[in-house]
This record gives structure tokens, C-alpha cells and sequence, in this order.
């Protein structure tokens, strides 16, 4: 299975080698680049499609890692996505390039994203929108039983959000580009490029690449304390009670002396 996966992967990285593939991998590099600047910390870790110019080459952290499934030119680490050799909380960055929707277990390797980031860590998924015209045309390749794309498994922007929703990890933005795919050549390319640079610039919901950025959410260290009240119990020490006031000093009643007949005779 392993095995298997990791030929997906070599399929998936000569298609960006091709020229349609290497304008989205440009376009790519363009909008990945401004979230990378925001981005600060120690480690940066990128999976998935990976290639000679990765995206987080001009990443402001120094010590940046290329994890992939064999050994090849620009990988520092040999692993599968779904069992990285990585500490707990040790990543401050995760670049996720395509590693989802061609994964042979995709939850597994978001629960490993998240269990490697860093708290308030950066995340960055990268995956193909199936609602767009690109994902039609890897729809109808997969019909058609293409090496590559009959093992494509979609993951859809808003299924993508619940999964990390699940995992503690809030959606800061997405960005989608690639609405419009350059064919052709001349004015009908030229023409069609200038649209899709529209398009990206207004990031419509038909771009056929979806970019989220998300950071890694841990819950508070000191849970608020829950007042029972409904067994009457008092609350001791919240708020000190006022000294009581002294009481007016009432007047003592006349003193009643009685007297003997002899006196009152006398």
C-alpha cells in the first residue's frame, strides 16, 4: 500500500512537470508566498507533491524540511505523510501539497499534521477544488481510467474545513486560483490567461485550486470553574461580607421602687 501510494505521488509530480502543470505550480508559488511571510518560527515542514523548487524555499524559517515517500534531489526526510518521524508539537509550519487527496489514508495524515504542529502552529492545505472546471476534466479522466487521476479522491473546500474543525484548527482564509486553465496558443492563450488572473485576483469559488490557511487551536490551561448553585451551596470568600453596624443604644426603663406602708404613711 505504501508502495502504492508513493507511485501515485511519482505520477503526480510528472504531471506538474508539463507545461499546464508548471503554469498552476507557478501560479501556486505566487499565492502560497504571502501566507509564508506571515508565517514565523523555527521549522517548516512540506509533504506531499514536492519537486527541485519547493514551496517553502523562501519561507522566512530557516530550517526547512521536504518529507517524502523516497529518497530524491531537495528531500531531507524520508517518511510516509501518515507516519512522520516527528515530535509532538515540534513544527512550527506544515506546507500540505496535494498529500490528502491522493493519500491511501487522508484522516490519518491530517491527525499527524496536527499532532507535529506546534500550538497556534500555521497550516497550509493545497488540493484540487472538484467543483470547477478542472476538476471536471479529472473527473472525466478518471472515468477514462488514467494512471494518475483513477486514484484522485477529491476533498471538497468545505468537507476539507469540517476535517479540520474536528482537529482543533481554525480557517484564518482561503485563496482559490486557477479558475480558467490556458489552452491553446495566441491571442485565444493570452486571452484566457488575463481572465484567469481576474479571476484569482477576485478569488472566485471556481477556482480549481483552493488554498486554506489554518493555525492549530488548544484549549485554555484553567478551565472555568462551574458554580453549583442549584444544590444552594454558599460561595465562600468571593466577595467580603461589610462589618455589621452597630445597634442604637435604647434607653433603659424607669427603675420601680416599692415601698412599705410604713413609708407611704409616712
Amino acid at each position: 500500500m505504501q508502495a502504492e501510494c508513493s507511485d501515485i505521488f511519482q505520477r503526480l509530480e510528472s504531471w506538474y512537470a508539463r507545461e499546464g502543470g508548471q503554469y498552476l505550480y507557478q501560479a501556486t508559488e505566487r499565492a502560497v508566498q504571502d501566507m509564508l511571510d506571515r508565517a514565523f518560527g523555527y521549522h517548516i515542514l512540506q509533504l506531499g507533491h514536492c519537486s527541485d523548487d519547493a514551496l517553502c524555499a523562501n519561507s522566512p524559517i530557516n530550517h526547512r524540511i521536504v518529507c517524502a515517500a523516497r529518497a530524491e534531489a531537495g528531500v531531507q526526510l524520508v517518511a510516509h505523510p501518515d507516519e512522520l518521524p516527528l515530535e509532538s508539537d515540534s513544527v512550527d509550519a506544515v506546507i500540505a501539497h496535494h498529500s490528502l487527496e491522493f493519500a491511501c489514508n487522508p484522516h490519518q495524515v491530517l491527525r499527524e499534521i496536527q499532532r507535529v504542529l506546534t500550538p497556534q502552529g500555521q497550516l497550509l492545505v493545497i488540493g484540487f477544488n472538484p467543483y470547477s472546471l478542472s476538476g471536471c476534466a479529472s473527473y472525466l479522466r478518471r472515468l477514462a481510467g488514467h494512471s494518475l487521476w483513477r486514484h484522485h479522491r477529491p476533498v471538497g473546500e468545505r468537507r476539507m474545513t469540517d476535517w479540520l474543525h474536528l482537529l482543533g484548527c481554525e480557517v484564518q482564509e482561503t485563496v482559490r486560483i486557477h479558475s480558467v486553465p490556458p489552452v491553446g496558443g495566441g491571442r485565444l492563450r493570452r486571452g484566457l490567461t488575463r481572465l484567469d488572473a481576474w479571476s484569482s485576483q477576485h478569488n472566485l469559488l471556481i477556482g480549481g485550486l483552493y488554498i486554506l490557511h489554518a493555525t492549530k487551536k488548544v484549549a485554555g490551561l484553567h478551565r472555568p470553574r462551574r458554580l453549583n448553585l442549584s444544590r444552594g451551596r454558599p460561595l465562600i470568600g468571593l466577595v467580603p461580607k461589610p462589618a455589621a453596624a452597630p445597634s442604637p443604644i435604647a434607653p433603659s426603663p424607669p427603675r420601680v421602687v416599692q415601698l412599705e406602708r410604713g413609708d407611704e404613711q409616712a
